[in-house]
């Protein structure tokens, strides 16, 4: 028995699965097992007329073909090459050992891509399970991002015979390194962007909430911002993606691997996500779901990147309490009878509201037309624990003709690098906004005079252990702003005063 490797999707990540074959005396015949769907069960013709087509004889025997593990539903084109090289190798010695195959085939043999490849490379990749594969020549340029990951390129079926028996010799492709601007900690390479399209400048007045936005970019904290209409919630929100801290290599690839689930040509730039859920959208488009197969949502796809809920009182109740796990935990869990799959969700989230449900509740000039009850019905939508994961609140000025431009998005970014420069120096894996209790304990170390202060805050606002938690976090980051080792008085008091009261 002869087999190659191969993979498929479990929710999104990869699944490593064997591809054997058989060929034993009996009427002649081609069946391929191991829960597979249509699209492999057509491969039968697709192999069959690729051989034919090229010379080969089919064997006059009966062909089993079995992608092992059977209990795991299979799916997608890209079995196609490894059923016919074994097929056409069943009579000859050729060194299978470890080869990965991934191709379509046409029906005259040509090996073509499908856009599922990178996915599954990389996830195979990041599982370590997957070191040398012959691909189709169009997806050489893709799958070279990938590090530690020999590639073969062949665009017939004949040449990747070739590469198995040995009688070509075997080219790998040149590993691609990204062409942008980068920082080197601890001989750690991360990159970023200096592209600014909406840039800070063009919002003019609100100092707070641009030092709110800084903070949160810096060390990727919740954000919430409640002003009127107009007053340039929506504008902070959507400048913040291009000041976000930078990015390590295998974290493009993941976000260049969402790129592709969600059907779009991946760009391989050190570019977070920006996602903004309108607040009609389903619980299924926003968390993920499905029937039968747990697609990936909203929430899967801005991993690594930005959350934005705008009109957050908008959101269903149900929507914004199933939030608060992925924003406690940065994992979601989409539970269905024939699947059960997890996700990562590290993203920063971001939301926008309105004082009121006419807007004008803050508003010098305009009037308000809501009830007490009204205004109260309104903020009740958001709850107490969801509230609880919020770590910066700001309540925007109205718009006043005399404001002014102040910082631009090139002058916050560069803060945010010497930031984030300084939160890796000191060891953390992660950046401040996620630290964990043991990591907080290690890295967020208060003056004398910050403990003073946080124990009187914790009495005089009846803190939640999560809320001083919280602070300590913002502080933290506060602080690498201003380039001090220690959590000084006047950075917990900065951080005091963004908690929502």
């Amino acid at each position: 028995m002869k087999q190659l490797q191969c993979a498929t999707f479990e929710g999104i990540e990869a699944t490593q699965i064997r591809v054997e074959a058989t060929f034993t005396k009996g009427l002649p015949s081609f069946t391929i097992v191991g829960v597979v769907n249509t699209a492999i069960h057509e491969a039968k013709e697709r192999v069959k007329s690729a051989l034919l087509s090229n010379d080969f004889s089919f064997p006059p025997k009966r062909v089993t073909v079995n992608l092992s593990p059977s209990d795991i539903k299979k799916e997608g084109t890209q079995f196609d090459l490894a059923i016919a090289l074994l097929i056409a190798l069943n009579q000859q010695e050729a060194a299978l050992q470890d080869w990965f195959v991934f191709g379509e085939l046409g029906l005259d043999g040509t090996v073509k891509e499908n856009a599922l490849f990178f996915p599954l490379i990389l996830s195979l990749a990041n599982q370590g399970r997957i070191h040398k594969a012959i691909v189709p020549n169009e997806s050489i340029a893709k799958l070279s991002a990938i590090p530690s990951v020999n590639f073969v390129g062949v665009s017939t079926l004949t040449e990747a015979l070739g590469v198995l028996r040995s009688e070509q010799p075997i080219f790998t492709c040149k590993q691609r390194t990204p062409a942008h601007p980068s920082i080197t900690i601890h001989e750690t390479e991360y990159f970023f962007m200096r592209s600014y399209t909406d840039d800070f400048s063009d919002v003019k007045g609100q100092e707070l909430a641009k030092r709110a936005a800084l903070i949160a970019a810096s060390g990727m904290h919740n954000l919430l911002l409640e002003g009127s209409p107009g007053c340039g919630k929506s504008m902070i929100a959507k400048r913040l993606r291009p000041i976000l801290p930078p990015l390590l290599q295998t974290e493009m690839l993941e976000i260049a691997k969402l790129q592709i689930l969600e059907g779009k040509e991946p760009t391989f730039e050190p570019l977070r996500t920006f996602r903004a859920p309108h607040h009609s959208a389903t619980n299924a488009s926003i968390f993920g779901g499905g029937s039968h197969k747990a697609q990936i949502g909203e929430v899967g796809l801005s991993n690594k990147g930005i959350l934005f809920f705008d009109e957050l009182p908008h959101f269903s109740k149900s929507a914004l309490e199933s939030l608060r796990e992925p924003l406690e935990d940065g994992k979601i869990r989409i539970a269905r009878v024939n699947s059960k799959v997890e996700y990562e969700t590290d993203f920063l989230f971001v939301a926008a509201m309105n004082p009121c449900p006419c807007g004008n509740l803050l508003s010098k000039e305009k009037v308000c037309r809501c009830s007490d009850v009204e205004i109260q019905r309104y903020k009740n939508r958001l709850s107490e624990p969801f509230l609880d994961r919020i770590d910066l609140y700001v309540q925007m000025q109205p718009v006043s003709a005399t404001d002014s431009t102040s910082l631009s998005s090139k002058a916050l970014h560069e803060k945010v690098i010497e930031a984030f420069r300084k939160q890796k120096q000191r060891g953390q894996q992660r950046l401040n906004g996620r630290l964990n209790d043991r990591e907080i304990e290690q890295f967020c170390t208060l003056s004398t005079d910050a403990r003073t202060v946080l124990d009187k805050a914790v009495h005089s606002f009846a803190l939640s252990f999560r809320s001083i938690k919280k602070v300590q976090k913002v502080a933290r980051t506060i602080a690498d702003l201003d380039h001090a080792t220690h959590i000084e008085k006047t950075h917990l008091l900065e951080a005091l005063s963004f908690r929502r009261r």
